[in-house]
C-alpha cells in the first residue's frame, strides 16, 4: 500500500505491548501479562502503513509534510485482536432472546432444532453476495471500535456447498477492507438436525469438506465444537488428525457448558487454543498452563447466556497463556465490541485491566499467529494504532459500552470515524 506522507503521533502515552524481557514471538503469561511496556511521552512516527519509529520524549526532526497528531497525553496503542468471532451470518434469532428470557436453555434450543440450525437455514438460503455484505457491515462496527485484526469463522452451512460460500464471501470481505480479516473453517459447529441421520454429516465434514477447504485455503484453521449435542470426543478426533495431516492449526469450542475431555485432548494434539472455558476442571487449568496451547475467553457469552464465566485469574495464577474475543454471534454473544468483553473479563473472570488489553491484543495475536505482524507498537509491524480520548487505558476495563477510541488508524490510514474523519 502507499501512504502519501508519514504520521507522527506526539506527546503521547505510549502502550507499545513490547516489554523488556519478553520472549519474542510468545505469549505473554505470569507477570509480562500486565506488562504494557508503556512509553510515559513518547512519539510513534508511521510511514508507508508502517511502524517506522518509537522513541521517549520530544521526536526528532520530523519530515516537513509529515502530519503531526499531538495526542496531548493520551493513550495511543495497537488496535485490538478479535481472535474469536461468528460474525459471517443473516438474518437473526430475536425469537430464542424471547424463549431465553422465559426460561428456555441454549442446548435446549439447540436440541429442538434452533439455536444454530436457525441461522444454518439462513445461510443455506443466502447467496454469497448477500453474506458478503451483511459482513462487511458487521466488519465496520467492530472497526469503529477498535478492532484493527479479526477472525471470522465458518460454520453455519454443516455441507460442503455452504461452507465453501461462507468461506468464499468472508475472503471476498477481506479483500475489501483494511482491516486483517483470517478465515477460520468451523464445519464441525453442530449436528445438522435437517438431516435424517446427523451421523452423515459428520462424515461429509470430514472427508469432503476439509479438504475442499484446505484446497481452497491452504493452511485454514480448523475448528470445532465439542459438547453434548453437538460434536463428540470422538469425532473431534478424527477431525482434527485429518486437519493436522493438511497442514491446519487445530482449535476448538471446549468446555463451554460440560467438561468432556476435549481440552485434554486439544492439549495432547498441540491446539493452538481452547475456547470458551466455562466449566474446564482444575486439573485442565493446570495441563493448560504447562502448554503452550492458549486459553480464549468470551465473557460476552457469559452476559448474554447464563452469567457463567471461565477462571480466568485461576488461569493466570497457574501460568496459562490467555487470550480474550468477542464471540460476536446472532444468538450467544450479540455484541461486536472487543472492548466490553475486555470490561467482563476484568469484572466477571477477574483480570486486571492491563491483562486485559495484552489478551485482547499481543496474546489474541499470537492465537492466529500474527503476533509478528500485529497486536504491538514495533519498528516494521502494520501502523493498526488507536488513540483513545482518555490518558489512562485503565478506562477500558472500568468503562461499559463507550463510544469507543477517538481514532482508528488500520495499516497506516485512518478509518473514517471519530480523528480521522
Amino acid at each position: 500500500m502507499s501512504q502519501s506522507k508519514p504520521i507522527a503521533f506526539v506527546d503521547a502515552r505510549v502502550l507499545t505491548l513490547a516489554p523488556e524481557g519478553g520472549q519474542p514471538g510468545q505469549p505473554r503469561r505470569g507477570a509480562m501479562l500486565a506488562d504494557l511496556g508503556v512509553v510515559e511521552r513518547g512519539w510513534v512516527v508511521v510511514r508507508n502503513g508502517r511502524i517506522d519509529a518509537i522513541g521517549d520524549g520530544a521526536p526528532p526532526r520530523l519530515d516537513p509534510d509529515t502530519e503531526v497528531v499531538d495526542a496531548g497525553g493520551r493513550v495511543v496503542m495497537p488496535a485490538f485482536v478479535d481472535c474469536h468471532t461468528h460474525a459471517c451470518f443473516v438474518g437473526d434469532r430475536n425469537d430464542e432472546f424471547e424463549a431465553r428470557l422465559a426460561g428456555a436453555s441454549y442446548l435446549e434450543i439447540l436440541a429442538a432444532g434452533g439455536g444454530i440450525m436457525s441461522t444454518v437455514r439462513s445461510i443455506r438460503a443466502a447467496s454469497v453476495t448477500e453474506l458478503a455484505e451483511a459482513l462487511l457491515l458487521r466488519l465496520e462496527q467492530t472497526a469503529r471500535l477498535g478492532t484493527g485484526t479479526i477472525e471470522v469463522k465458518s460454520g453455519y452451512g454443516l455441507d460442503t456447498a455452504s461452507e465453501m460460500k461462507m468461506l468464499e464471501a468472508i475472503a471476498t470481505v477481506a479483500s475489501r477492507v483494511s482491516q486483517t480479516v483470517i478465515p477460520t473453517f468451523l464445519g464441525a459447529h453442530a449436528l445438522d438436525a435437517d438431516r435424517s441421520n446427523p451421523a452423515e454429516g459428520v462424515e461429509e465434514i470430514i472427508d469432503r469438506t476439509l479438504p475442499a477447504a484446505v484446497e481452497a485455503h491452504p493452511g485454514i484453521a480448523c475448528d470445532a465444537y465439542c459438547e453434548e449435542n453437538a460434536w463428540s470426543l470422538e469425532d473431534c478426533r478424527r477431525l482434527f488428525e485429518a486437519a493436522s495431516r493438511s497442514g491446519c492449526p487445530i482449535r476448538v469450542h471446549t468446555d463451554q457448558f460440560n467438561s468432556l475431555g476435549m481440552t485434554r485432548l486439544a492439549i495432547e494434539m498441540k491446539a493452538r487454543s481452547v475456547d470458551h472455558l466455562e466449566a474446564t476442571t482444575a486439573e485442565d487449568i493446570e495441563r493448560l498452563a504447562q502448554s503452550e496451547t492458549i486459553g480464549v475467553l468470551l465473557p460476552n457469552s457469559g452476559f448474554c447466556l447464563d452469567d457463567r464465566y471461565a477462571p480466568g485469574r485461576a488461569l493466570v495464577d497457574a501460568g496459562a497463556a490467555i487470550a480474550v474475543a468477542s464471540n460476536f454471534n446472532p444468538g450467544s454473544a450479540q455484541s461486536p465490541s472487543l472492548p466490553f468483553a475486555m470490561s467482563l473479563a476484568c469484572r466477571k473472570c477477574l483480570l486486571t485491566p492491563a491483562e486485559s488489553i495484552v489478551a485482547a491484543t499481543f496474546n489474541a495475536a499470537c492465537v492466529l499467529g500474527l503476533q509478528h505482524e500485529v497486536g504491538s507498537i514495533e519498528v516494521g509491524k502494520r501502523a493498526d494504532l488507536l488513540l483513545l480520548d482518555t490518558a489512562d487505558e485503565r478506562a477500558l476495563a472500568v468503562e461499559i459500552a463507550g463510544p469507543g477510541p477517538i481514532g482508528v488508524m488500520l495499516e497506516g490510514r485512518w478509518h473514517p470515524t471519530g480523528w480521522g474523519r
